[in-house]
């Protein structure tokens, strides 16, 4: 059975994963609104007024399909990291759901937003509230090989 890399003897594993999942945020964030502005004319423009509502579920399925498929999302893959469970296995369909409601929620509620934000900024496995809910953790993908 695998197990999540260990942060004191397998370092690598973790080092500047803090700052990539920030910059792989960015450009998600980037990818995500292209993907709005894309939709946007196919409702006759009508999307604009719900532009919150439309970045909300296209950010839902992204994330959760690019989870699902390749255990991070675009950014995440551009930023050579990626998600692994408790076991450092990838993510399956369902786990990715979970991770991305996760996420969701703490964007929803600020406390638990900014609670996730410090949780990944300062613990050895530089996990976020929804990783040490679900037992996951960003890895970087060439310290597996």
């Amino acid at each position: 059975m695998m197990h999540l890399a260990d942060p004191i003897t397998q370092p690598q594993f973790y080092r500047d994963v803090a700052g990539k999942r920030f910059m792989a945020w960015i450009v998600d964030t980037v990818i995500i609104g292209l993907i709005c502005a894309l939709i946007v004319p196919f409702t006759a423009f009508l999307a604009l007024f719900f532009w919150v509502g439309l970045y909300a579920v296209v950010g839902f399925m992204y994330r959760t399909i690019t989870l699902a498929i390749g255990s991070g999302t675009w950014g995440m893959r551009l930023m050579a990291i990626e998600i692994r469970d408790s076991s450092g296995a990838r993510l399956d369909l369902g786990q990715a759901f979970l991770h991305t409601l996760g996420y969701t929620i703490s964007w929803a509620v600020v406390p638990l937003q900014l609670i996730s934000i410090m949780l990944m900024a300062t613990s050895n496995r530089g996990q976020g509230l929804t990783d040490i809910v679900m037992g996951s953790a960003a890895l970087n993908r060439r310290a597996r090989a």
